[in-house]
């Protein structure tokens, strides 16, 4: 279970697609006007990553190598579809507010990237647990940049005002407001890292056999040297 834990760890904060590998940042920057689409364009991407990631792992050995870009594409374009009619279904206005950045998560490079190099080789399970940390991932870091934009450029959070209209920035719910946001916590989160580096670093090799960081750590390096 430690295996699949360290999945869902890997793509909340590790390897966010987001504030880490700089992913998919298309639909990031053009609907995160409010916190609800991004929750809504996360958790869309999410059951889309997960369900593609269980089924190219389950085809990995079937599907021929030559075309598995193809065949990744059009398992993809299956659930994306799905997944559109369903909200068209039950959810009409976040399917009309994610308008045509619905039918673009087929080229999604989050969900082409883990499905050629996690799905296409690893088990089911573990693939699915990918899927969902990196889902997971996605929809906290669009939640976040939708909230900070929302409550900064329309003085609300979810659709509840409560900062007066005059105090409102609103170039932080256009194009340019997204890039600043984004770029803000980004750099959050390299501050928090190398703080996190620092403090183990300081850390000193009487540490290193409960250390988390001990395969990686500098001071083990130059001591082997």
């Amino acid at each position: 279970m430690n295996k699949y834990l360290e999945r869902l760890i890997n793509g909340i904060i590790k390897e966010n697609p987001i504030f880490v590998l700089v992913l998919g940042m298309c639909p990031t920057l053009a609907v995160t006007t409010s916190a609800t689409n991004g929750i809504g364009m996360g958790l869309t991407t999410m059951v889309v990553l997960v369900c593609s990631n269980l089924i190219i792992s389950l085809l990995r050995n079937i599907i021929p190598n030559q075309v598995r870009m193809p065949a990744f594409i059009v398992i993809v374009a299956s659930f994306v579809t799905i997944v559109q009619f369903l909200l068209q279904a039950y959810l009409p206005g976040l399917n009309k507010s994610l308008g045509i950045y619905i039918p673009l998560i087929v080229v999604n490079c989050i969900i082409l990237g883990r499905a050629e190099s996690y799905a296409s080789k690893n088990p089911p399970i573990a693939s699915t647990f990918d899927g969902i940390g990196m889902g997971l991932g996605f929809t906290v870091a669009l939640t976040l940049l939708g909230a900070f934009r929302e409550i900064i450029g329309a003085g609300s959070i979810f659709g509840f005002k409560f900062i007066p209209e005059q105090y409102n920035i609103a170039i932080f719910v256009l194009a340019p407001g997204a890039f600043f946001v984004l770029a803000c916590l980004i750099a959050i989160k390299n501050k928090m890292n190398l703080n996190k580096g620092k403090k183990v670093e300081e850390v000193g090799c009487g540490a290193c056999g409960s250390c988390p960081s001990y395969e990686s750590c500098s001071k083990i390096e130059k001591e082997e040297a």
